[in-house]
C-alpha cells in the first residue's frame, strides 16, 4: 500500500528554498514540487504505465501553475490511467492534433493553394486574388476548420460583398 502523504499547503510551496539538490516535497496521489538550485519549482507527478514502467509527468512552473491548477492536472491524468490510456502520450496526441488543426484551417488551404496556383498566373493576378483573399474571405472564414466551410456560406459571402460593392 502506498505511503500517505500530508498535502501541501500555498504557505510550503510558496516558501520552499533552492538547495545544492534539487529536492521533492510530495503532494500525494504521485503529484509533487520539484525544487531545483537555480530556484525553480515544477510541477511533476510519477506514474507507473500499464507495463510497469515508470514514467513522470510535468504539469508546468510555479507560479504559472497553481497549487490548486497542478492538483486539477494530476486527477486528469489519474482518471486517463484508470481508463487504460498512457497521460503523456495522450498529452503528445493532443498537441499533435491541435497542430494537425491549425495546420487544416481555411486559410492555411487557401493560402498553399494560392503559393500552388502562382505559377500558372500574371504576378499582379496572384497578388489581386491574394489581397481579396485577405480583405474579403479570411476575415469570414479564416479561423474555421476547411471541414466546417461551406459552399452556400461563401456564395452568401460573396453575395453580400458584391451588393455592398455595387452600393459604394
Amino acid at each position: 500500500m502506498p505511503k500517505q502523504v500530508q498535502p501541501l499547503t500555498q504557505l510550503q510551496v510558496r516558501n520552499a528554498k533552492a538547495k545544492d539538490k534539487p529536492y521533492k516535497l510530495a503532494d500525494g496521489g504521485g503529484l509533487y514540487l520539484e525544487v531545483m538550485p537555480s530556484g525553480g519549482k515544477l510541477w511533476r507527478m510519477k506514474f507507473r504505465q500499464a507495463d510497469g514502467k515508470e514514467n513522470r509527468l510535468s504539469f508546468g512552473a510555479f507560479p504559472d501553475v497553481s497549487l490548486v491548477g497542478a492538483r486539477a492536472k494530476r486527477d486528469e491524468a489519474r482518471q486517463l490511467l484508470a481508463a487504460g490510456a498512457d497521460p503523456a502520450h495522450t498529452r503528445v496526441e493532443r498537441a499533435r492534433q491541435t497542430r494537425l488543426a491549425e495546420q487544416n484551417t481555411f486559410e492555411h488551404v487557401a493560402r498553399q493553394w494560392h503559393r500552388t496556383m502562382t505559377i500558372k498566373w500574371q504576378p499582379q493576378t496572384a497578388e489581386e486574388i491574394l489581397r481579396r483573399f485577405e480583405s474579403d474571405i479570411f476575415p469570414a472564414f479564416g479561423h474555421l476548420p476547411i471541414n466546417k466551410v461551406q459552399a452556400p456560406d461563401v456564395l452568401d459571402q460573396v453575395f453580400w460583398l458584391a451588393l455592398e460593392g455595387n452600393k459604394q
